[in-house]
């Protein structure tokens, strides 16, 4: 395949309430990249095409993607930005001030996407953490907010205490753990799904023989037919590395398309099996 162009990436609607803003499909993902490590990683994926930067407070290396903004030639305007609130700063005002932080580490003025990392259920604030969200987009400090790892419950108790949903929920994803009801329910009230661990953490999924035989049939590599899958079934993905040959393989997945059997194929995969933790659970 040709490699390709920031042209092939496709835009999604994100809904910001009165209007919507447009998500690249693909993305980076920053997660467990050293601070001292990202600055060259993010570089090598925007050489490459890439024009999402997903991070976190949790990361560690929202001041290093700074750096890598700073250090860019593109616009600001061409970059779209997220980065996450952890959970021992939820609540209301904990949650403005860490969003403070946030954006005072990654060195701009106003964020792309800021997203609940986590429900914690057992905290029981993560609601005013939302209205505390809904605050900053309605500042104009932040132009879209959503969520990670809500189940349909925490996604309902926020639209019948606040009147509204988020515009995307990022949750682990990949063909062992497809999430077919919460994609249901997502795609019915208008809610992006995106994925993260799209690749299973390059588990046991890269050697499944199913893939496998849909990579071969494609020319590509397993990696690079998941990420396709991802993208045929409507998902935003975030794919992570920091190996130069690996980011711009996991952006050279619009050269080639999944027919109807492809696509079946993937669905008997899922096993309901996570590589990280239960939201129910996790606190």
């Amino acid at each position: 395949m040709n490699s390709a162009s920031t042209s092939t990436v496709p835009n999604l609607a994100l809904s910001t309430g009165a209007d919507s803003i447009a998500i690249p499909q693909l993305g980076f993902g920053v997660w467990q990249v050293p601070d001292a490590e990202v600055d060259a990683a993010i570089a090598t994926a925007l050489e490459t095409g890439y024009r999402s930067i997903d991070t976190a407070r949790l990361y560690g290396n929202e001041e290093g993607v700074g750096r890598a903004l700073r250090a860019t030639d593109l616009s600001r305007d061409e970059l779209f930005v997220t980065t996450k609130v952890w959970n021992d700063d939820h609540g209301f005002d904990s949650t403005l001030a860490a969003f403070d932080a946030s954006i005072g580490r990654l060195g701009i003025d106003v964020l792309d996407l800021f997203l609940i990392h986590w429900p914690t259920p057992e905290r029981d604030n993560y609601v005013d953490t939302w209205k505390a969200l809904l605050k900053l987009r309605e500042d104009g400090r932040v132009r879209a907010v959503g969520v990670c790892n809500f189940e349909i419950d925490h996604l309902l108790r926020l639209q019948d205490e606040t009147g509204e949903l988020p515009a995307i929920n990022q949750v682990e994803l990949h063909p062992y753990l497809q999430q077919a009801a919460l994609r249901e329910f997502h795609a019915a009230n208008g809610i992006l799904t995106e994925a993260w661990s799209p690749l299973a953490s390059g588990g046991s999924v890269l050697e499944d023989d199913v893939i496998r035989g849909i990579a071969d049939k494609h020319g590509v590599t397993p990696a690079q037919a998941i990420l396709r899958w991802h993208t045929q079934v409507g998902n935003v993905v975030i794919p992570k590395s920091v190996t130069p040959s690996r980011i711009a393989e996991n952006f050279d997945i619009f050269g080639f398309e999944l027919d109807s059997d492809d696509l079946a194929a993937f669905e008997p995969l899922d096993r309901s099996e996570r590589t990280g933790p239960d939201p129910v659970e996790f606190n």
